[in-house]
């Protein structure tokens, strides 16, 4: 089943829609790559997937053993190189509000770590992942 469709809108904007939900979300070129940045570029998205990935994997080992996430934040940085245009580091952030024993935080950080975006991207991109806690 497709799970996405994507429009070119012009202008170097796309818009996808996800078809389960009818959701969508609008990209447009970043400032240094001849765009507007008016809205998230297609590795702003890749990046903050990484991010959302992680935390809804946490969310759900939360879920699983009766731990509290809600309010957690994640700051996500991307850095781009050259020759080729790419992403090669994606540093995030994540700030819990409130502290956890040692064997919680493991239990949420190994469940972060283990993403499906964390284990789909390329090994070339570096995963700079910090854990922030009450």
């Amino acid at each position: 089943m497709t799970t996405s469709v994507v429009f070119y809108s012009g202008n170097l904007r796309t818009k996808s829609q996800h078809l389960q939900s009818g959701d969508t979300i609008t990209t447009d070129a970043p400032l240094d790559n001849e765009g507007t940045g008016q809205a998230f570029s297609p590795t702003d998205l890749a990046a903050t997937s990484l991010a959302n990935c992680m935390m809804t994997v946490m969310g759900i080992i939360a879920n699983r053993h009766n731990i509290d996430i809600e309010g957690t934040r994640a700051d996500v940085d991307k850095f781009m190189g050259v020759d080729p245009r790419r992403i090669v580091e994606i540093k995030i952030d994540f700030y819990f509000p409130t502290g956890y024993d040692a064997a919680t935080k493991k239990l949420l950080e190994q469940a972060a770590l283990n993403c499906p975006v964390a284990n789909s991207l390329s090994e070339s991109i570096s995963q700079n992942i910090h854990f922030n806690y009450g």
